[in-house]
């Protein structure tokens, strides 16, 4: 076994069911086997998470894709190079409207194209309708706007969005501080099932398929930690692996349960499809190469130059993308 330069860690997460192959690495004890003692930390929100892996209070996060482009490119205001080796999930975000405003604009079915031209018409008639992402470095704040930008490409530049951590998604929109959110699972899935919301649009209608959330460290961890950081990608590749092929999920749903990231009473008898649309996404989060990608970074680096007025001048995607990802 090669030689460990640190093997207690601390690795942080935001609840979501693509951070799934981190906590089963954990379950199963594959973090041990490759040498590892790593704690777990629920972070609070993006945004602290970033900071924290930033300044080195975590070893290594369950990230936002989109967070690596900003920090090479100091759009982040840290300007801490991130980088990964592995990707957790590629485009599973969803669009989630109120069910009370799916019914006064007769939105019945997740139709991107429709749904947004309804939005536009009903913004353009006087409706004020406040949407929310997670965070603004993300693919969720880059497909709303793309969305919106289907029927009305000056709007979704003018567009003002909240952004709300994704376990809070849910409550505000029930408590009318928010009328729909753009997130990953379980969110849009307990939105339905609780009656508030209904998903309106998947990202797969409006985005490629780039990465959502990666596994990342800082450059500068890495430079120093390679064996460590090649040993908890291996972990974690192997709880990949597993929950492809996993034929009983029982265990895995007391764990997201335990995990406070499944909230809601689904199961083989109840919320059936909902419960078996889960397991779907599950074992589909990654392609069979979980490796990252050049193309994801440029693509996210041209979403910040057209959404978020990153200075394209001052750009070059060469450095963005070796700033980016880490090659074991």
């Amino acid at each position: 076994m090669m030689k460990l330069e640190k093997t207690t860690l601390e690795l942080g997460y935001i609840p979501l069911l693509d951070c799934i192959a981190i906590l089963w690495a954990k379950h199963q004890g594959y973090f041990e086997q490759q040498g590892l003692d790593v704690k777990l930390a629920k972070e609070a929100s993006w945004a602290s998470l970033r900071d924290r892996l930033a300044f080195g209070l975590l070893d290594a996060a369950h990230c936002l894709s989109a967070m690596l482009p900003a920090a090479a490119s100091g759009s982040d205001q840290i300007g801490i190079p991130l980088q990964t080796p592995l990707i957790l999930s590629q485009n599973r975000a969803y669009i989630s409207l109120s069910q009370t405003l799916c019914f006064k604009f007769d939105i019945t079915t997740a139709d991107a194209k429709s749904n947004a031209h309804k939005i536009v018409q009903a913004i353009h008639a006087g409706h004020h309708i406040l949407f929310s992402h997670v965070f603004k470095h993300s693919i969720h704040h880059y497909c709303l706007r793309e969305w919106l930008a289907k029927a009305d490409h000056d709007l979704a530049h003018q567009i003002k969005f909240t952004a709300l951590p994704p376990p809070y998604m849910v409550q505000a929109l029930s408590q009318h501080a928010i009328d729909g959110f753009c997130v990953g699972e379980p969110w849009n899935i307990q939105g339905n099932i609780c009656g508030h919301s209904q998903i309106i649009a998947s990202s797969q209608e409006i985005i490629p398929n780039v990465a959502d959330k990666v596994l990342a460290v800082t450059a500068e961890w890495a430079d120093e930690h390679p064996n460590t950081l090649r040993a908890l990608t291996q972990a974690i590749q192997m709880a990949q692996h597993e929950l492809k092929s996993l034929q009983n999920y029982a265990q895995v749903w007391k764990m997201l349960q335990e995990y406070e990231i499944i909230q809601f009473e689904c199961s083989e008898h109840q919320h059936v499809f909902e419960y078996y649309r889960i397991q779907h996404i599950i074992q589909n989060f990654v392609e069979n190469h979980a490796q990252p990608k050049a193309e994801d970074f440029i693509w996210l680096t041209k979403q910040m130059i057209k959404w978020d007025n990153l200075d394209a001048n001052s750009i070059h995607l060469d450095h963005v993308i070796q700033q980016c990802i880490y090659n074991l």
